[in-house]
């Protein structure tokens, strides 16, 4: 086997933008609240109901405060209001022209929580998914049956794969969204380290919304599925700040290759 290149230095987690989506999140059922409860101050006939909806609102606003064990705890409940959020509100981003920075902060969010729910105790069984379209489109190696078949020439796969073979990370290259949800729900791991373009992570968070997903998000230099890049010391800080360092070769049980794209 070749000598592995030099891996860049993975540094700290970058800042989360998450502001944008917690504003909307939790400011409008906040104000919300505060209308309905104003509502009932000052219209006695229909206190009760102004009163129902105020309560209501906070009921709805209460995912949003949810943080480190709590979050972990009713990740599948929080992720599903979460994502209706984002969902709900994505036709008004893309007519804004805010689509991506609307998608991109509902990941930040969710990062932010994450890195929180992993601050003190580190995830121990953890599966990096990657995009096929982060290799070179001219490249022939067939990582998606053998993931040390790259070449480890220019592309981000090899500092991505010599990353996997010096900390013995589990992960997989895939080319559909459906085959990453599938191994996702097999391996079943306590964290997932995806990468992906904006439209991808969100459906991801969607899709498993029992899983504590961390997201990087993809550039595109060359248009949709095209030579994608990514940050790869954002990866390796991921990898760094959230994961417990593996455990002796012979505990680890490595996924089943067959079938996996």
């Amino acid at each position: 086997m070749k000598e592995p290149r030099a891996l860049p230095a993975p540094g700290p987690l970058p800042d989360e933008q998450g502001a944008l989506f917690l504003w909307v999140r939790r400011g409008i059922p906040l104000v919300a609240a505060a209308l309905a409860f104003a509502g009932a101050a000052l219209h006695g006939a229909g206190r009760g109901w102004w009163m129902l909806a105020g309560v209501g609102a906070l009921a709805t606003a209460w995912p949003s405060f949810l943080r480190k064990e709590a979050f972990l705890r009713n990740r599948t409940a929080v992720m599903r209001q979460d994502s209706l959020w984002a969902h709900a509100l994505r036709p008004l981003a893309h007519w804004l022209g805010q689509e991506d920075a609307w998608i991109l902060s509902f990941c930040g969010h969710n990062n932010q929580r994450v890195r929180e729910a992993f601050s003190g105790l580190r995830a121990k069984r953890v599966l990096i998914l990657l995009p096929h379209c982060i290799q070179m489109a001219r490249c022939k190696a067939p990582i998606l049956d053998d993931l040390q078949a790259c070449y480890d020439c220019l592309c981000p796969v090899g500092d991505y794969m010599n990353g996997a073979l010096m900390n013995r990370w589990e992960g997989r290259i895939f080319n559909r969204s459906h085959k990453a949800y599938r191994e996702a729900r097999e391996y079943r791991p306590d964290l997932i380290v995806a990468v992906s373009c904006s439209d991808r992570l969100l459906k991801g968070l969607t899709k498993l919304p029992e899983i504590p997903v961390y997201a990087i998000s993809l550039s595109l230099p060359h248009g949709m599925c095209v030579d994608t890049d990514f940050s790869v010391p954002h990866l390796l800080a991921a990898m760094e700040t959230l994961v417990e360092p593996r455990r002796p070769v012979g505990e680890i049980q490595p996924l089943h290759r067959a079938g996996i794209a």
